[in-house]
């Protein structure tokens, strides 16, 4: 049989398949070559099992070739991924301005993974029912700064249902991945979204102004309106992984088209004499704030400054 892996909680899959779910275990020692990761299988992977009728479980023997994917960073083994999704059409990473306010340079760490990954992103920017005057005109900074590089972005408010339709339209017909910090309203969203799925939803802490998580396992549901959508774990901290730092720069859109202009082919665009790049941002063609997130991406043992 062959079917998609729509949960995963460890050592269980469920494994949808002509309408039905059925729960399956991995067999013996499945292991995938060429990528060091916590987890052999992840939600969205295409999987062939064996199911026995009578212990009414299903054993997956086979994965089919990733269209894409995107990891983060183990907590407990850093040399080491977890696959955090696969077979993703368009990752929605949602940020807040407000109530948390999402950090700069995790966005930038996101969109790089992704564009490692060959995965589209659009930017969601939610809770715009709580931004302030002056947040919102930081979000059209924002929305400037990033459809200028190629990064779709949207406003929305899953408490007024503020562009909830647009977003919808997005999403129709695609296998989508939300991804964002804990408490950006992740779950809230796809619940305004589909209200029939009841997904829990956390609260901020007053404390740190910083999510509790709420989601503990990636999950795929089918939506009524025509989509798949997979709810993600909050990430407190996504890493790049695997990419050599001469590398870095080719995914940042920006940057890969001036990259031909620096005087070395390896240059790193920290240090370098007659370096294109460096030479963008002194003159505002490339955001200085970009540059600092390629900056930390080199830097990755401060890694741990940027993450909320």
């Amino acid at each position: 049989m062959k079917g998609v892996i729509i949960r995963s909680t460890g050592s269980w899959y469920s494994v949808r398949s002509e309408g039905d779910v059925f729960e399956c275990r991995i067999r013996g020692k499945f292991r995938l070559t060429d990528i060091k990761t916590t987890n052999p299988l992840a939600v969205g992977d295409v999987v062939h099992f064996e199911f026995d009728e009578k212990d009414q479980t299903g054993v997956i023997n086979k994965i089919e070739e990733r269209q894409n994917y995107i990891i983060r960073k183990s907590i407990n083994l850093s040399k080491q991924a977890h696959i955090i999704a696969a077979n993703i059409d368009t990752a929605f990473l949602l940020a807040t301005l407000a109530d948390p306010e999402t950090n700069i340079i995790f966005i930038d760490r996101f969109l790089v993974s992704a564009q490692a990954y060959k995965i589209p992103t659009i930017i969601v920017f939610n809770k715009y029912d709580l931004y302030s005057e002056s947040q919102i005109a930081y979000m059209h900074e924002l929305f400037s700064l990033y459809e200028k590089i190629g990064y779709p972005c949207i406003a929305v408010s899953a408490a007024t249902g503020y562009n909830l339709e647009a977003l919808k339209q997005l999403m129709h017909q695609k296998v989508s991945v939300f991804s964002g910090n804990s408490g950006v309203g992740k779950s809230t969203l796809i619940n305004a979204l589909e209200p029939g799925l009841n997904l829990k939803t956390g609260i901020i802490s007053d404390a740190h102004s910083k999510g509790k998580h709420t989601t503990t396992f990636a999950e795929m549901h089918q939506l009524s309106f025509g989509a798949e959508i997979i709810d993600t774990p909050g990430i407190k901290g996504l890493g790049v992984v695997d990419m050599e730092e001469v590398n870095i720069s080719i995914y940042f859109p920006e940057m890969l088209k001036t990259l031909s202009d620096c005087k070395y082919y390896n240059c790193t665009h920290t240090h370098e004499p007659t370096c294109a790049v460096k030479s963008q941002v002194e003159s505002g063609l490339i955001a200085p704030s970009r540059y600092a997130s390629y900056l930390s991406i080199l830097d990755d043992s401060d890694e741990t400054k940027y993450r909320q």
